[in-house]
């Protein structure tokens, strides 16, 4: 009934405004002004832009592999804030601790080793870390193709070797760290070294023997190894480091309470739920949990003796 009511309002209102005004001329008065409602401008009222999450992704492995490994999850994230999710990728570690440290972004994905750097620079803090395979670890795989005699580390002495990145745990400082135990360096120890960029096209040198052996993710070799082995099937895994704390998402110690507390639970609970789990298993994370920070000090101890 009010639908009604108001569409027969309107007409006679201006039916009654339009017989005061002719009334008006009759008793002498002053003719009112006529104004055009088309002439006037209507002001739209908008609602405040919502702003977007801006979350970044280490060179862990190449944008278009990130795009595959992340998209969902970062879908999911974008869903159950609201807001909009722009992904920001950089070819090196330090390029996202730095817009970390400026705060140019929200949240950030990182290795290890990069966040050990962060949180002894700036204190870079943990929001949560994934739980593989029932732990929150991985290790540093050597590794080298399917046709190299290499049985190990040692066996590789002279040869030329792919690192990931300057900051990357398991693509640089664990190798040096294992080098350092054999009272060597990477340049006193190998012909050359290269810094690939990312794990997956360090396993791609490997494999087209580019390379003789490189230093990887066992968390990047194992998925690839499941999802896509094109190139792993061409190469084996000779060393496996000690267990490190696996790489965490982050954000800077200034982020809003609010922001961290939010983002903690999406992540915390993101297991119980199915859209949740699904994005989880295929991505082959069992959940996320919280992780303390002394669950890096061996990166810190491999770190100092390098």
């Amino acid at each position: 009934m009010q639908k009604i009511s108001k569409t027969y309002t309107f007409p006679f209102i201006f039916l009654i405004i339009g017989i005061t005004l002719s009334s008006a001329g009759c008793f002498g008065l002053e003719p009112a002004e006529k104004i055009s409602l088309d002439e006037v401008e209507l002001t739209n009222v908008t609602q405040p832009e919502i702003q977007p999450l801006i979350i970044a992704v280490s060179a862990m492995v190449s944008p278009k592999d990130t795009m595959i490994y992340y998209q969902d999850l970062l879908d999911y994230v974008s869903e159950r804030t609201g807001r909009p999710v722009e992904l920001v990728q950089r070819e090196t570690y330090l390029e996202i601790n730095n817009m970390l440290e400026t705060q140019s972004i929200d949240v950030g994905f990182v290795c290890t080793g990069a966040y050990v750097e962060g949180h002894d620079k700036f204190g870079m803090e943990l929001l949560v870390a994934p739980l593989v395979q029932g732990e929150p670890y991985y290790y540093s795989y050597i590794i080298v193709s399917n046709d190299n005699e290499a049985e190990s580390l040692e066996d590789l002495r002279g040869k030329k070797f792919a690192f990931t990145d300057p900051l990357s745990n398991t693509g640089k400082l664990s190798p040096t760290y294992m080098l350092a135990l054999m009272n060597e360096t990477p340049d006193s120890f190998f012909s050359s070294y290269i810094y690939t960029g990312s794990h997956d096209k360090s396993i791609e040198a490997v494999a087209r023997n580019l390379v003789d052996g490189a230093a990887v993710d066992s968390l990047i070799w194992d998925y690839s190894d499941e999802m896509n082995p094109e190139f792993t099937s061409k190469t084996k895994i000779i060393t496996i480091s000690d267990p490190y704390g696996i790489p965490p998402v982050v954000v800077h110690p200034d982020t809003e309470p609010e922001l961290k507390k939010e983002l903690k639970n999406i992540f915390l609970t993101m297991h119980k739920d199915p859209k949740g789990a699904e994005i989880l298993e295929h991505i082959k994370i069992d959940r996320f949990v919280e992780i303390n920070d002394s669950e890096y000090d061996f990166v810190r101890s491999c770190k100092i003796e390098t």
